[in-house]
Formats: C-alpha cells, sequence, structure tokens
C-alpha cells in the first residue's frame, strides 16, 4: 500500500511540475507478476482504399459501377474529339452526330454526306422529316452551325474556318458539358461499408481527374489557355 501511495504521489507531483504546453504523459503502474503491455504496430496496415473488396457481390457492383463511370468519361472525351475536329475547320458528318431526331440519331434519319470540303449536306428520303430534322439541327446548338434548306429534301450547312472565337466558343461549351459528365460520373455512389466507399471514392476522383485532363488537353489542342 505505501509502495502503490508513493508511486502515485511522484506520478502527481510529476504531472504537476510539467510545463502547461507540454502535453502529459503517463506510465503504467503494475504489480507484481503483471506482464508489459506492448502497443501494437499498424505499419503493415493500409488506408481503407488500399484494402481489396473480397466479397463476390461487392467485387461485382464495383465492376458495374466502373464501366458505367469509364462511359460517361469516353462519351466526353469523344465529344471532346469531334468538338476540336470542328474548331479545326475539318467538315465531316460527326460534326452534327450528337443530334437528335425524336430520339434517333440523326444518321438514322437523313443521309448526311461533305461538298466542296467546307459544307455538309443533309438529305431526308421523306419530305415531311426535314422540318424535324431541321428544328433538330437548330436545337443542337452547334456553334456556327446553321442549315439553310435547299430544296423540298436537302439541307446545306455551310462551315465556316474557325477563328479564335470560334475557338473559344468551342471550349467554353465543352466546359459547360464538363458539369455533364462529372454528374453522371457521380450518380450511385455506394452507401454501405468504409471499405466500399473510399474504394468508390477513389473511382470517382480517378474518372473526374481524367475528365479535366481531357479538357486541359483540348484547350493545349486549339493553343487556348
Amino acid at each position: 500500500m505505501v509502495s502503490n501511495f508513493s508511486q502515485n504521489e511522484s506520478l502527481c507531483r510529476c504531472l504537476l511540475l510539467r510545463p502547461l504546453s507540454s502535453p502529459p504523459f503517463f506510465t503504467s503502474i503494475r504489480g507484481a507478476g503483471q506482464g508489459r503491455n506492448y502497443a501494437k504496430s499498424t505499419s503493415s496496415l493500409k488506408p481503407g482504399s488500399g484494402q481489396p473488396l473480397t466479397n463476390p457481390a461487392d467485387i461485382a457492383e464495383h465492376e458495374k459501377r466502373e464501366e458505367k463511370v469509364k462511359a460517361s468519361v469516353e462519351w466526353f472525351r469523344k465529344d471532346c474529339v469531334d468538338a476540336s475536329a470542328r474548331a479545326f475547320g475539318r467538315v465531316t458528318p460527326a460534326l452534327v452526330a450528337n443530334v437528335r431526331v425524336n430520339e434517333q440519331r440523326l444518321e438514322e434519319v437523313p443521309t448526311v454526306g461533305v461538298r466542296d470540303g467546307s459544307m455538309l449536306v443533309v438529305t431526308v428520303f421523306d419530305e415531311e422529316n426535314l422540318k424535324h430534322v431541321e428544328a433538330a439541327i437548330y436545337d443542337g446548338k452547334i456553334p456556327s452551325i446553321t442549315p439553310q434548306r435547299q430544296d423540298t429534301r436537302t439541307l446545306r450547312i455551310p462551315v465556316p474556318k474557325p477563328t479564335l472565337d470560334a475557338k473559344s466558343i468551342v471550349v467554353s461549351a465543352a466546359g459547360k458539358k464538363v458539369k455533364d459528365a462529372r454528374a453522371n460520373v457521380k450518380k450511385g455512389k455506394y452507401e454501405k461499408r468504409s471499405i466500399e466507399l473510399e474504394v468508390s471514392q477513389d473511382l470517382l476522383d480517378k474518372h473526374i481527374a481524367e475528365i479535366d485532363e481531357v479538357l486541359v488537353n483540348m484547350k493545349k489542342t486549339l493553343g487556348l489557355r
């Protein structure tokens, strides 16, 4: 009893004499015969994102999620490639590839060709479809793309040579689509265990970074900052 009291008194005196700016430390007071308590090393542990998913259902869900995320990134990448081609002045049917006519892709309704290397020619099979195709191209809001009626079945679309302003408009439009791409990537987050949450967040961060990189590379390609 005397020994334990002396130890406690010494400990209290030590704590009172320590500067307030120094954090207190504690030593283990054990009686004879009790083993020492060693702290367990954590050097071999990895953060949650480094832990592999082992549950087959979790793995399948993660792979499915990754495929959807990749599809969103590829959609944005392709859109930027098409926009870059437009900004460089290359006239191809890809310039209007994203236009939809009553939920159908444009090329499924009319034929789209190139004339003289500077003009798109859109020809419908049914005259009644011309107004729908024309409206769809306007609704597509493609910079510098304005359809002109040539006859009851044909639209001409002159594609002007790109200027610095035209390139800036294309990049600005791509910048707005970054938000859509990011939103698509973020859909369907995990809401389960912490490991899954961190693995999912790593996946999102990786592909969002890819989206940002696509836009940066597009600006460099077009000579814009």
